[in-house]
């Protein structure tokens, strides 16, 4: 190089490139090298790609670098999976019905420390379990509760889930005590739980059947604030991936969602009410914040007397000025689908872009402002249930069928490619593929 860039503004030039370019310029001279180390860098591209996990770094571990290129070798090998590299592993023994399910640990990635992969789900026996996803076997189990379980969260960090009964009483488990870490008996049915981990601490919100949003510490399960939403009950709450936003709603078509900022629901002040935002779209089914977009998220509603179903999507910012805080919302897409078409239940999000929902047996894929980029017929009969995130779409039939996407980003749009699909015969003591 005839001239030299000093270090910080060339810092700033790298902070936009992706990993492709950035080692490219790594092997431009001894200097461009050093600096394409900076652990900040590759944590960053490491937070744009999986935003929707929670990275933790454990001193003296492997660099952001290391692992970002893991993770991608990871996720390359997953591309190209076979079926003899799954474990199918079944659940045995007088269990009742299990009902939800979430991650406990593994799901995230903490770096330099091997963890089990561990979900927790609830029986109809009013119980909750611990299951070694990869063994296959129940590690633990909670005591009977004296009322059935209706809600299900977890908070993977710390190891801890959180359950609701039909008497409202909620409790905090470590899935390895007997005893539930704390009790809390709530005024009113819940129909909601929420959890995030800030940078105030973890905390749990409780949405219950008086349109009423309680914010609680965990484990203690303190009150920290009460909001009255609404007039019906909050049937969704879901915290935006940068902690930032709390979206909460019902299905009931008087409701109005509203995202709240998190920041004033664990610091409220006395004789003001929380700053929030009403988001004109009511009887809303479902609602997903983008695991790569910063308080962007996208809303499913039903419309007019055919019920239509539509999907909006909004840009959120807050913008403070002196000590006054406004909250925006700007529409930024919003498509209704043809009355031909079978109204779903669930939805997901890719990169911002793009959503995933089902209709009957089928997996369609749009952008969100209603361009049909693909549609997958490969379930027989109607999809019960989907997950999406920015790796993995998985979807489960009423035909007792599981399959497989993964996304795929060459081209203008991000796209689906259909990875594998798993099948349940009658008596077989396995599944076929």
């Amino acid at each position: 190089m005839e001239f030299h860039v000093p270090d910080v503004p060339l810092l700033k030039i790298f902070s936009f490139l992706d990993a492709f370019s950035l080692l490219q310029a790594s092997q431009v001279n001894r200097c461009w090298n050093s600096l394409a180390e900076n652990d900040q860098l590759w944590r960053n591209l490491c937070l744009r790609k999986w935003s929707f996990c929670n990275f933790s770094l454990c001193p003296g571990s492997q660099t952001w670098k290391q692992f970002f290129l893991k993770q991608t070798r990871l996720e390359y090998r997953m591309a190209s999976v076979k079926p003899e590299d799954f474990i199918f592993k079944e659940a045995s023994g007088n269990l009742g019905i299990l009902g939800p399910m979430a991650y406990l640990s593994g799901h995230g990635h903490t770096m330099g420390r091997q963890e089990k992969s561990v979900i927790c789900t609830v029986s109809s026996k009013h119980m909750l379990y611990a299951w070694d996803v990869q063994e296959g076997t129940m590690i633990w189990s909670s005591p009977v509760q004296q009322s059935s379980i209706v809600r299900l969260a977890t908070l993977p960090q710390l190891q801890l889930a959180f359950t609701a009964d039909l008497e409202g009483t909620v409790k905090v488990w470590n899935c390895q005590n007997e005893d539930a870490l704390a009790t809390l008996t709530m005024p009113r049915a819940c129909f909601s739980l929420e959890s995030c981990l800030t940078n105030d601490g973890p905390f749990l919100m409780v949405g219950n059947s008086e349109g009423d949003i309680y914010t609680l510490t965990v484990p203690e399960l303190r009150g920290v604030s009460k909001v009255s939403a609404f007039k019906y009950s909050v049937d969704l709450l879901h915290c935006s991936p940068d902690k930032k936003w709390i979206f909460a709603s019902g299905t009931h078509q008087n409701i109005l969602p509203v995202v709240f900022l998190t920041e004033s629901l664990l610091k409220p002040s006395e004789g003001k009410s929380p700053l929030s935002l009403s988001i004109p779209f009511p009887s809303c089914r479902r609602a997903c914040w983008a695991p790569r977009r910063t308080g962007r998220i996208t809303v499913m509603y039903r419309r007019g007397s055919f019920k239509k179903t539509g999907f909006t999507t909004f840009e959120l910012m807050a913008e403070r000025t002196g000590d006054r805080t406004d909250i925006q919302a700007h529409q930024i897409a919003t498509f209704l689908l043809p009355l031909h078409m079978e109204s779903p239940i669930w939805m997901g999000v890719g990169d911002g872009n793009m959503i995933v929902f089902e209709s009957g047996p089928s997996l369609f894929l749009f952008t969100i402002s209603g361009h049909l980029l693909q549609r997958f017929e490969d379930h027989q009969r109607t999809i019960g249930n989907l997950w999406v995130d920015s790796v993995h779409v998985l979807t489960t039939s009423m035909d007792d069928s599981l399959h497989l996407y993964m996304w795929e980003e060459e081209g203008r749009y991000p796209y689906l490619r259909s990875c594998c699909h798993l099948e349940h015969l009658g008596s077989d003591p396995a599944p076929s593929w």
